[in-house]
């Protein structure tokens, strides 16, 4: 028996859950948070709510930090649940088919678990530490045999509803190389196809756990390496962005990201 086989089947359990919660009617209450482009729906709060309630049973000493309810990270690096109730609200409240559930257990060794479930195509992407990352069960790998960013698809999401620092650079650089980028409307999501092997490599623009952390452990189950702004490998960046390539490519992508406009 693993160290998590209990979360890792609760995980699971609500995964399972969520997902046929939002594949259920499309939302008919849709509100706004930060701005008229930051949207929340009846179903973001009911799954957060639910998700909670049944950690609290089953594991009242972990804390919890989620998306619509917050939270704070345990002390002394306890187990923290990160969760994003639907990750990509606004395809969802939209009725556009790309949204996701994330859960991601983390200790004081830095990531345990991950799971992110995508509802409309009934996949559930998974790992647990020491273990393969698996959709619905199979082994997954990243596209360990891609040596070259030309005529490969490269996965990014805006920040929130607006392109962050050096995006459109990024994003000229990746069409330079014949490189197709794609901007999808989740996150989690996004770099979970990268695991899985559907897209050479992703960044994300700022590192937040609660949207990302469950993919990007994922994907590095998946053999994908997962560097921070500085190039340093990590799977929990203090602060800036987070890159997860295909092992032959994630330098050049890197390069790509992060080297000034300037310098090229």
């Amino acid at each position: 028996m693993g160290e998590y086989d209990g979360e890792l089947a609760t995980a699971l359990e609500l995964a399972d859950w969520a997902k046929t919660r939002i594949t259920g009617a499309r939302p008919t209450a849709v509100t706004t948070k930060a701005n008229a482009a930051d949207l929340v729906t009846e179903t973001d709060r009911e799954i957060e709510r639910h998700v909670r309630a049944v950690l609290a049973e089953r594991f009242p000493k972990h804390a919890v930090v989620g998306e619509e309810y917050g939270g704070a990270p345990a002390v002394d690096g306890g187990p923290t649940w990160y969760l994003d109730p639907v990750d990509g609200t606004t395809n969802y409240a939209s009725g556009l088919p790309w949204c996701s559930f994330s859960l991601a257990l983390c200790d004081a060794d830095g990531p345990a678990l991950g799971v992110v479930a995508d509802p409309f195509r009934g996949e559930v992407f998974s790992a647990v530490r020491g273990g393969p990352a698996l959709c619905n069960g199979v082994p997954i790998r990243c596209r360990e045999s891609v040596d070259t960013l030309t005529g490969e698809i490269v996965v990014t999401e805006w920040a929130a509803y607006r392109p962050w620092p050096g995006m459109t650079t990024m994003l000229e650089r990746l069409s330079e190389r014949f490189c197709t980028a794609r901007i999808m409307g989740s996150s989690a999501l996004s770099l979970v196809s990268v695991a899985a092997g559907r897209a050479a490599g992703g960044v994300i623009g700022t590192f937040n756990a609660i949207d990302v952390l469950a993919a990007v452990f994922i994907a590095d189950r998946a053999g994908a390496d997962v560097l921070g702004e500085d190039g340093t490998p990590t799977l929990f960046p203090s602060q800036g962005g987070i890159l997860v390539a295909a092992p032959g490519v994630s330098q050049e992508m890197w390069r790509i990201w992060t080297t000034p406009a300037e310098d090229t």
